[in-house]
């Protein structure tokens, strides 16, 4: 299936979020959607009848690498982590579908599909590790050339105080390797996102840092 076909042209969208909606749900779709700025999100407790629903914010957030806000806090308490790259990516994703979050998505197809992509090479995670070997925190998202899509994040509230923070600052030391254009999509903008940085730009722009982004290399995951 083409990406044109899959999807369309973006002047075709409609101005709204939902973009689509779809009963496959195929690593192989998952990969086009990122690459036309589109990502997949279930629609919970709705009465539309379709597998999948895949998503273009008409204001898309991202995070400035040159941008990333960290406190004298913040360092401090980094100071306190491990921070590892896809050591247990089954860890994050479970703790980031925990059902007792509120609004939580992240359901068994998506489970199953982003982890036939990590073990693909294409989605990564980070994990954070406390003093005692305790996994408090970390992100996944998906990697293609010089875009990295974040998907989600956690952090234990009991023992991982500002862990998740401590994976990004992580991943955005790892996206800035070699100071090429790599783009942090972290899709819509949250309070906690706009603390750290984040920004909105409008859909036009971000596909067109996106096109940009693809033909960039890839970070050293490894």
């Amino acid at each position: 299936m083409s990406l044109s076909h899959a999807f369309g042209p973006e002047e075709e969208w409609p101005d709204q979020d939902l973009v689509a909606l779809s009963d496959d749900f195929s690593a192989g779709l998952v990969l086009e959607a990122y690459r036309a700025g589109v990502f997949p999100m279930p629609l919970t407790h709705s009465s539309f009848a379709a597998r999948m629903a895949w998503w273009s914010p008409v204001r898309r957030a991202h995070l400035p690498l040159d941008e990333l806000r960290v406190t004298r806090s913040l360092a401090k308490m980094a100071h306190r982590y491990t921070v590892t790259v896809d050591k247990d990516f089954g860890g994050v994703i479970a703790a980031c579908g925990d059902p007792s979050r509120e609004g939580g998505w992240i359901d068994h197809d998506i489970t199953a599909v982003y982890g036939e992509l990590h073990r693909a090479g294409v989605v990564h995670s980070l994990e954070t590790w406390d003093a005692d070997g305790r996994l408090v925190g970390g992100l996944y998202g998906v990697s293609l050339g010089g875009l990295f899509a974040g998907e989600s994040m956690f952090h234990d509230p009991v023992h991982g105080r500002d862990a998740s923070k401590v994976a990004l600052m992580e991943l955005v030391r790892i996206l800035g390797y070699g100071g090429v254009p790599r783009l942090l999509d972290v899709q819509w903008l949250t309070p906690h996102l706009e603390s750290l940085g984040a920004a909105e730009i409008s859909r036009h722009d971000y596909l067109e840092l996106l096109d940009i982004a693809l033909d960039q290399p890839a970070p050293p995951w490894t």
